[in-house]
């Protein structure tokens, strides 16, 4: 139940789409855990990227993620084929990354994790758009960054109740959606159109 309405929880799912995927995960139980959190936190598709087969067999998804959305096992980075607006965010532990906590979310994403004990290949990361990093003193379990870095795009792009200034539930509920009216591209700045009587 929702503390603030009392009525039935319901994820407020932002807008666009988002794609969780490893390369060269070798631990079953990884990316079994992996795509489980993504299931949960509502991703369109999963992936990975030179995975061997025993390791796509990911034993540890009890909610069984092929079955409800696509699963992509792609070979090679050559092979992975994205949706046309879908921009590739790269999770890594380097200096040039860009802290999660400071990051906009792009509409529409694919993270991309490393190897468990490994990094991002060179190719990965020229692939990518972005490159993110969880501000942590060492890294941590594939899964684990993967769920902290899906739970900071719901709570950055959800419609959520603001924080409480104090410890415990906020104190007021999440902002109506408010549509705006029509907009027209002039030269191209936006520009509101005068309403029709």
């Amino acid at each position: 139940m929702d503390a603030m309405t009392n009525q039935p929880f319901s994820p407020k799912a932002p807008r666009g789409y988002f794609a969780v995927g490893a390369e060269g995960i070798s631990k079953p139980m990884n990316l079994g855990s992996l795509i489980r959190s993504a299931h949960a936190f509502g991703a369109s598709f999963c992936f990975t990227v030179g995975a061997g087969e025993k390791v796509r067999q990911a034993s540890s998804d009890t909610s069984k993620t092929p079955q409800h959305l696509p699963f992509y096992a792609w070979p090679r980075i050559e092979d992975m084929a994205l949706p046309k607006t879908c921009q590739l965010v790269g999770v890594e532990l380097t200096e040039d990354a860009i802290d999660l906590p400071s990051f906009r979310h792009p509409l529409n994403a694919a993270y991309i994790l490393g190897p468990e004990r490994g990094s991002l290949s060179k190719e990965m990361i020229a692939r990518c758009d972005h490159l993110i990093r969880i501000p942590t003193k060492f890294c941590i379990n594939v899964q684990i960054a993967g769920a902290v870095v899906m739970y900071d795009r719901l709570r950055s792009l959800g419609s959520f109740a603001p924080r409480a200034l104090m410890p415990g539930a906020p104190v007021e509920g999440a902002p109506e959606h408010v549509h705006g009216g029509p907009i027209k591209r002039v030269d191209g700045k936006k520009m509101p159109m005068k309403p029709l009587k």
